[in-house]
């Protein structure tokens, strides 16, 4: 046996463990060096372990009805903005209410248009966080206020899950103030051995060079508070003034959506990631027109301060311009949403759907389907951020079931020996239908390897994964789509069963056995075009019900008339007994079939009730079963 070793890969994880060696080994060797160093480094790290803290105290106390709202209440671009606003005010994260929007967009919880109103609401809420930092000031110490607050949260966290997160925010906003605390005593004292006034640097240049110190504090700390409460400080002991000042605020804003866009990039689909460059356009543009504006916005500044009494607070001044131009930025975007959002299709449109079979025709003879050059079909939308809460995953299985039928289709089509697009055609082609099979079609067995098994492995596991819900109409719907995803599935069992006989028959000369075989192929030619009709409707249209009771009538009708069929011509000796057997048994196959397909029709149909309401796959993702 060959075993083969990823000598790059081993090199590689070594050496980024020997970085990370000398890395804690420096940091261990600064903090022996200069104690008050190590203060500002803890207090740091107090601070950013207190807005963990918070930010999963309010996510556990409230993220659940937040997700239920984000979900639900987008139905107009101010509500959107609400929000935002609203939710990055109680979470005091706008990187996480933005990778919350993210989510819920790449499952079609929301559209795009409310998304971007979303984050310019969460920028604004971002706001708040400043003007609590500010407001606390500089002159008085926080630290006797955390020790009741660590002790009072520790009590309460023993009595029960949402005692237990009311707790963790108690102990988020202690570790803050003993963060605060501790940043403002180390830096005090760093700063009067290291005094950052003495090396002004002013102009265009400057303003970068502190722009960029923001971007890069925020993008290490991935934390806009923890960036802007360095900036407070620094501005309270006179080591920055406040332009330099709104400058590194102006690059901490950039910096809070380098995660975002990270975010988006890498574990959405394209709907999450135009989001996501929405937030990147939206920060940058915004920064960018400031600084061409800065000298006017902070002499703006300077004047809202003195009118509204505090002149002498550079503290105030610096939340007022960080206010400021996050609502410039609003107010510049907003006539443009809709716009942008046309821009940003256009920039990132979906990628064409493949035809998924046709690359099964191209494996090279000999190619094993388990071995890597034969790879299979996948999910496509259960994506992690789909976990986030019960509505985004729901989303994502719906979607991933239409994909999955959507494959099924194909595969039974490739399974009746028919091209997919037969199904698009009103007049079926009667040649076709009673055409003999080339030998380039693969078996179904084979298919279902390929194409079905993975998608279905994966969306079992998916489901797995998430806990079922204790709420009976939701409850409900998960069992829903488990069966539908099952039948589906065992839809492209029976199309398999059936192939063998119809390929069999179908290649016979002229016979009774053959033309029933035939009827059965161009019955379910008939099912597949019907429900890809189906897809083109709303399930709230009048015409949907009719359609689905007339597949349902036209499914029983054949098969009472197959059934008196086939016993006529078994009386009439044209049909022997072992074929009668065969010809039943395969019409067993067949109304599997058209149930099965029948199954994830109905599962679109939950898009109307309460839960799924908000889904827009029919609007963003077209048709049901699209080719």
């Amino acid at each position: 046996m060959n075993i083969e070793i990823d000598w790059g890969g081993k090199f590689q994880r070594y050496g980024m463990n020997v970085i990370a060696v000398l890395a804690a080994a420096a940091l261990a060797w600064s903090f022996w060096s200069n104690n008050y160093w190590m203060q500002l480094c803890a207090g740091l790290a107090f601070f950013l372990f207190g807005m963990q803290c918070l930010e999963e105290g309010l996510r556990d106390l409230a993220g659940e009805a937040l997700e239920e709202t984000l979900a639900r209440s987008t139905a107009t671009p101010f509500k959107s903005l609400m929000i935002g606003i609203v939710g990055t005010t109680m979470l005091q994260s706008s990187t996480l209410v933005a990778l919350m929007t993210i989510a819920f967009i790449s499952t079609g919880l929301i559209a795009l248009a409310a998304g971007i109103a979303i984050i310019f609401g969460a920028n604004l809420g971002a706001t708040t966080g400043i003007w609590l930092l500010a407001l606390a000031g500089q002159n008085f110490s926080l630290g006797p206020l955390a020790l009741p607050l660590v002790v009072f949260g520790v009590l309460v966290s023993f009595r029960g899950p949402r005692a237990k997160a009311a707790g963790r925010i108690l102990l988020g906003i202690a570790f803050i103030f003993l963060g605060i605390d501790q940043i403002k005593t180390g830096f005090s004292t760093v700063a009067q051995s290291l005094d950052l006034a003495q090396y002004p640097v002013e102009g265009i240049v400057g303003h970068f060079i502190f722009a960029g110190l923001g971007l890069a504090l925020t993008m290490v700390l991935q934390s806009t508070h923890a960036t802007l409460m360095l900036t407070l400080t620094a501005l309270s002991l006179g080591q920055v003034n406040l332009m330099q000042a709104a400058c590194i605020a102006i690059g901490a804003n950039v910096g809070s959506s380098v995660t975002t866009g990270l975010a988006g990039a890498l574990g959405g689909n394209r709907s999450g990631q135009r989001l996501a460059l929405a937030h990147v356009l939206f920060n940058v543009t915004t920064a960018v027109i400031t600084f061409a504006l800065i000298t006017p916005l902070v002499w703006l500044t300077q004047y809202i301060a003195d009118l509204i009494g505090f002149a002498d607070n550079k503290l105030i001044m610096l939340a007022i311009f960080h206010t400021l131009f996050n609502m410039f930025g609003v107010m510049l975007f907003w006539p443009e949403r809709d716009r942008l959002a046309q821009l940003l299709v256009r920039l990132l449109p979906e990628p064409a759907e493949p035809r998924v079979l046709i690359p099964v025709l191209e494996i090279p003879a000999g190619v094993d389907e388990s071995s890597p050059e034969s790879e299979r079909s996948r999910a496509r939308y259960l994506t992690p951020q789909a976990l986030q809460s019960f509505d985004t995953a729901a989303s994502a299985v719906v979607r991933e079931l239409l994909y999955l039928g959507r494959l099924s289709i194909e595969v039974i089509c490739y399974a009746l020996y028919l091209p997919v697009n037969e199904i698009d055609k009103v007049t079926p082609d009667r040649t076709l239908i009673r055409s003999r099979p080339d030998d380039h079609y693969l078996d179904a067995d084979t298919l279902y390897k390929r194409h079905i098994k993975g998608v279905y492995g994966d969306l079992l596991a998916f489901m797995g994964r998430i806990d079922m819900p204790s709420d009976g109409e939701q409850r409900s719907f998960w069992v829903e789509c488990q069966i539908a995803a099952l039948q589906l599935v065992e839809a492209v069992k029976d199309a398999k069963h059936l192939q063998k006989n119809l390929g069999f028959y179908l290649r016979q000369p002229d016979t009774p056995a053959r033309d029933a075989y035939i009827e059965m192929r161009r019955h379910l030619l008939s099912v597949l075009h019907d429900i890809r009709a189906l897809g083109h409707l709303q399930p709230h249209d009048p015409a949907w019900n009719i359609h689905l009771e007339e597949l349902d009538r036209k499914q029983q009708a054949f098969e009472t008339r197959f059934r008196s069929h086939v016993f006529s011509a078994v009386r009439d000796d044209r049909l022997d007994g072992m074929q009668l057997s065969s010809l039943l048994n395969d019409l067993g196959y067949v109304g599997r079939i058209s149930r099965g397909l029948r199954a994830v029709v109905i599962i679109r149909a939950e898009e109307e009730n309460d839960l799924l309401r908000n889904l827009h796959i029919t609007a963003d993702e077209g048709p049901l079963i699209v080719y």
